[in-house]
């Protein structure tokens, strides 16, 4: 009979919704857990910040610390896992924790976006893993089937919902014709929203995730700074119902795309109308889910409850039992890639479909007039709907494929236009290949 393995010890930096979960889940399932690692797992302390706080979960006061970095560094401790999110200290600690030779599993996709490469460099310098599956789409197995199942593969495009916040609220607005602020008040009530929900609804938590996701798919370092980023919150209910009425949804995309050349990626997040045929536009409430196109795997897609503590807490518990078996093989995971050094291109060279809708004076050549503008920068129109309203009229075009440049440039011009009272909206179209 084998000798039992000595436990891994593993701390546990920060106790709030993730956390909570982390600690129930190392408790309830410690049997499993063990068999699947090949040694037991223990818990040997909980950085938090206040240690009179009420809990979630139910954690002895004895493993409970508010010196976090002596907790990282203590030689009984095998695997740090960091769920406090944000800059600092969270970059620090784990720094520190690599320093003294552990592992690290991590769900802190704003360090991971921002300053990615420092962390990286520093889980190779000392010979420590990094997991961090996490930090994108909660529960949803993403970031591994990219690194690993695809390693052999040349991913074209990944296209997704990455925040549960936003697509509640455009759900609700499509579905009930609710406002922005009323979908909103609903979202904060329920929990999806926080009381603040300015990284949400403006796109820096989709663009963090967009920059992990398209490092990884292309092999290139990418940042939060490298990516386009609009929010949700000038999308209006007749945005949402002249969607609907063209048998479009919209939803806040994260787009990360390889060029047509193939010497360079946009990455991308952007409120932006999809057909109701596209798989993501089933995409309902709070979940997410992620659209990847590769060369020779085709059409794949990712989805799952993208937030919440449990479901983030399972992804957590999958890195901790994936860096265990490493250190009990005396092996590590896969480093980062970054071999094909792709650049960002700027937005202005990405290239898609757009619905544009303009309040203009009702009389003849109006119509004329705007297509010639449209013209000039070789913006090519798809369709056209006109509706009468007394001496005004609102005018929706639908183009073909071009740059974010010529579209740009096209509705400066329109702008100088006495005819175009307004551009009331301009939405852009993807999910749909029509050249």
């Amino acid at each position: 009979m084998s000798k039992a393995k000595p436990a891994l010890r593993v701390a546990l930096l920060g106790c709030g919704v993730v956390g909570s979960q982390v600690v129930r889940l190392l408790r309830e399932q410690a049997d499993d857990l063990a068999a699947r690692v090949g040694a037991p797992l223990e818990l040997a302390g909980v950085a938090v910040r206040r240690l009179g706080r009420k809990r979630d979960a139910d954690v002895d006061p004895a493993l409970l610390t508010t010196d976090a970095e002596a907790l990282v560094t203590r030689d009984d401790v095998d695997i740090v896992v960091e769920v406090i999110g944000g800059i600092e200290p969270a970059r620090s600690l784990i720094l520190a924790a690599m320093a003294h030779g552990k592992s690290v599993v991590s769900a802190n996709k704003a360090l991971l976006a921002e300053d990615g490469a420092t962390i990286h460099r520093a889980a190779r310098e000392n010979g420590a893993d990094l997991y961090f599956e996490a930090s994108v789409a909660g529960a949803i197995p993403l970031l591994r089937p990219l690194r690993e199942s695809l390693a052999g593969d040349r991913v074209r495009r990944v296209l997704g919902i990455v925040n549960g916040t936003t697509n509640y609220i455009l759900d609700k607005m499509d579905s009930t014709g609710a406002s922005f602020n009323d979908a909103l008040e609903e979202a904060q009530a329920l929990g999806y929203a926080e009381a603040d929900p300015t990284a949400d609804v403006e796109g820096f938590d989709a663009a963090a995730k967009a920059a992990i996701l398209a490092g990884i798919a292309f092999h290139s370092r990418v940042t939060a700074a490298d990516v386009h980023r609009e929010g949700i919150t000038e999308i209006t209910a007749a945005d949402v119902a002249s969607a609907r009425g063209m048998g479009y949804v919209i939803k806040l995309l994260a787009i990360c795309a390889r060029s047509d050349d193939g010497r360079s990626v946009g990455v991308r997040v952007h409120p932006a109308m999809i057909p109701r045929s596209h798989p993501l536009a089933g995409v309902r409430e709070a979940y997410n889910a992620v659209f990847v196109e590769a060369e020779s795997a085709g059409r794949l897609m990712f989805y799952g409850a993208g937030a919440g503590g449990a479901p983030t807490a399972s992804a957590v518990l999958g890195d901790i039992v994936a860096v265990a078996r490493n250190r009990l093989a005396g092996t590590r995971g896969p480093e980062e890639s970054t071999y094909a050094d792709l650049k960002v291109h700027p937005m202005g060279d990405s290239v898609t479909r757009y619905h544009v809708s303009l309040d203009v004076a009702d009389k003849p050549g109006v119509l004329a007039r705007v297509a010639d503008i449209f013209a000039r920068h070789d913006v090519s129109i798809q369709t056209v709907r006109q509706e009468g309203r007394g001496d005004d009229a609102q005018l929706v075009l639908v183009t073909h494929r071009a740059s974010d440049a010529a579209l740009s440039g096209t509705i400066k011009d329109l702008r100088d236009l006495n005819i175009v009272r307004a551009v009331a909206s301009v939405m852009r179209v993807e999910g749909d290949d029509t050249p």
